[in-house]
């Protein structure tokens, strides 16, 4: 788990692939996208930006089953590999570049910064590396694979709206396929993959829009098909667009995805051996599903039944996997288990204790409990380790607890010490830690 907990500062990290270039030490990993850019200038070989966060589960799932092996060394081998940590100021930039706001995001770049293509959330190795392998032998940017679709390769044309559907550019991608010659487009139509490709794209659209009848008419169209793993987040998408109909005709519309979800949660998620990655956005979506339905008692059994398996494949260790770990932790939140919760933060906390982000959530849950007393000392632990973007929030729930404890002389000093150091580089955390002191 060390590559998801690395802090280099970026002075550090350009010093030290300065002295590494400098030494020939070729073997040396660059710490930033640009110092990754650099050597691609000089190897002539893509870099492959693995976006991610120390708080994101999705990343803990990765970096223990997928990104090792045999298969990553040999993606180490084509590609420059630089891990980008999405609460630093360049990862930042970047992402805003890239239009990335999912983590985990693999975005592979030519020497140049061009995007050669992406891989989005938690894969299992035998769908992710199929997908980087075909990035890296095609090195085509989107401006070729359109240049090839032009030239009427069905093929290509499925490239560029597979890499739309990556980027979620609904609208981009039908103002593209329009300008394809109409027997073009009739025959991409009659490819399954296409057809699958463009409903998910006017999913897109239609949440670019905000169109909520039209969201979930396009999300009930994908889930009467087989879409695999996509099935919790395309229902997700559902539950939000009907939120705010009256009971009655919400529960007629989500009443036809009880028996395909549970189907999908009992075959491929809840098993000791799944067969989809992300387990936590499954069973939160069973439980959601169950209580707009006015199931309670199944919303409940869902969540025990995670919590029952998770308990068992970690066997007490919370070392072993921190994503089953970390869901562990959610189920029991959202199953209001409050005893064992806080038994488990603090379990958490001594099993990885080199980053902020177990103390920083157990202290900001004592804070909304009202035990402010008891939250500072975990807070404290978490300032210690926080940085970037990070050590504003963890300062904002400082002051928080503070000031319920009339310590308002050290809430002030806590803002002033953050905001100097690291207030310039993400300004809208730091508005929100002065509204906090101000409140």
């Amino acid at each position: 788990m060390s590559n998801l907990l690395r802090r280099t500062t970026a002075p550090l990290a350009a010093a030290l692939m300065l002295a590494s270039l400098q030494a020939g030490a070729a073997d040396k990993a660059p710490t930033t996208i640009a110092d990754a850019l650099k050597v691609a200038a000089t190897q002539h070989r893509p870099v492959l930006v693995d976006f991610q966060a120390v708080w994101c589960y999705s990343c803990y799932y990765m970096a223990s089953h997928v990104l090792n092996g045999p298969e990553w060394q040999a993606a180490q081998r084509k590609a420059i590999v630089v891990e980008s940590d999405a609460d630093s100021p360049e990862a930042q930039t970047w992402m805003k570049k890239l239009k990335t706001s999912f983590l985990p995001t693999y975005v592979v770049l030519d020497e140049h910064g061009n995007e050669l293509g992406r891989i989005t959330a938690e894969q299992p190795r035998e769908k992710f590396y199929p997908q980087l392998d075909k990035i890296l032998a095609t090195g085509n940017t989107l401006d070729g694979l359109k240049t090839k679709a032009g030239t009427g390769s069905v093929d290509a044309v499925v490239a560029v709206l597979d890499a739309y559907q990556a980027r979620g550019e609904g609208d981009e991608s039908f103002a593209w396929f329009g300008t394809l010659p109409a027997s073009l487009q009739q025959t991409a139509h009659k490819d399954a993959h296409v057809a699958l490709v463009l409903d998910q794209l006017t999913l897109a659209r239609a949440k670019a829009s905000g169109d909520k009848p039209a969201i979930a008419t396009s999300a009930q169209k994908l889930l009467a098909q087989d879409i695999g793993c996509q099935r919790p987040y395309v229902l997700d998408n559902l539950l939000e667009a009907t939120s705010k109909l009256p009971p009655a005709p919400r529960k007629a519309t989500l009443q036809a995805q009880r028996k395909p979800l549970d189907r999908y949660v009992d075959t491929q998620v809840l098993v000791n051996q799944p067969t989809c990655a992300d387990q936590r956005s499954a069973v939160l979506a069973s439980a959601d599903l169950d209580e707009a339905l006015g199931d309670q008692v199944a919303a409940s059994a869902v969540l025990d039944r995670a919590i029952t398996l998770t308990r068992q494949r970690l066997g007490g260790n919370l070392a072993s996997d921190r994503n089953l770990a970390d869901n562990l932790r959610v189920y029991l939140l959202r199953a209001k288990r409050t005893a064992e919760l806080d038994d488990y933060q603090r379990k958490l906390i001594a099993a990885y204790p080199e980053d902020y982000v177990y103390a920083y959530r157990y202290g900001r849950s004592l804070v909304d409990a009202g035990k402010p007393s008891d939250a500072l000392p975990y807070l404290a632990q978490a300032a210690d380790k926080a940085y970037g973007a990070n050590r504003l929030a963890v300062a904002q729930q400082r002051i928080k607890a503070l000031k319920a404890l009339h310590r308002d002389d050290e809430a002030r000093k806590v803002a002033a010490d953050v905001l100097e150091t690291n207030g310039p580089w993400f300004p809208k955390q730091a508005a929100a830690l002065k509204a906090e002191l101000q409140a």
